[in-house]
């Protein structure tokens, strides 16, 4: 189910660095690692994780750093299946 703008906005405040992409329905994270295998060892875990929820994120890695992008493409828009996967990716981002 396709989210309104509203819903999108108030689920980015239960996320941590997620913007929704003004350009198009988009949500959007960029991290910054502490070198290349870490970024790989980061990727690596999303795609398991986004390959156990049926969904896959567009991943782009430039050296220490990982942007990700959301958005369901069968429904054109951002729906549940994007919150979900970013707040499960929320809990694999390494702390410190």
């Amino acid at each position: 189910m396709k989210l309104t703008e509203e819903q999108i906005r108030d689920g980015l405040t239960r996320l941590d660095g997620w913007e929704l992409d003004p350009e198009g329905p988009v949500l959007r994270r960029t991290l910054r690692l502490a070198g290349f295998p870490e970024a790989v060892s980061l990727v690596n875990t999303v795609a398991q994780a986004a390959e156990q929820a049926g969904h896959h994120p567009d991943i782009d890695i430039r050296y220490d750093t990982v942007h990700l992008a959301l958005a369901t493409h069968s429904e054109g828009a951002v729906t549940e299946k994007d919150m979900a996967l970013a707040a499960r990716i929320d809990e694999l981002v390494p702390q410190g």
